[in-house]
């Protein structure tokens, strides 16, 4: 199991959200950029620790960044490539948890 898409999807969301303030002074996608962001890189270091809930964690970051991307997909690029990622990356760590768990 790998830390790094949990690194990897924690910076994009942070500098995404930031971006998204920078371009439209959007406060809730600054908000929910650093916040799922946050929880990314909080997971992708409990992974790499070996710590508990970090799978979850990934699992879940990529769960609430999927369920808040879908309903924006027709606007443009940008959520669509968050739901396509998000959910490669839910994929990949639903599949880590459950080859774990038997």
């Amino acid at each position: 199991m790998s830390a790094y898409p949990a690194y990897t999807m924690g910076g994009l969301c942070i500098v995404g959200g930031v971006t998204g303030f920078v371009k439209t002074r959007s406060i809730p996608s600054l908000v929910a950029g650093v916040g799922v962001g946050l929880l990314y890189l909080w997971s992708g270091d409990a992974i790499r620790k070996g710590a508990p809930n970090g799978l979850e964690g990934a699992l879940g970051a990529s769960a609430l960044l999927l369920l808040s991307s879908l309903p924006r997909v027709a606007k443009g690029p940008v959520p669509l490539i968050l739901a396509v990622t998000s959910a490669s990356t839910g994929l990949y760590y639903g599949q880590t948890i459950r080859n774990l768990r038997g």
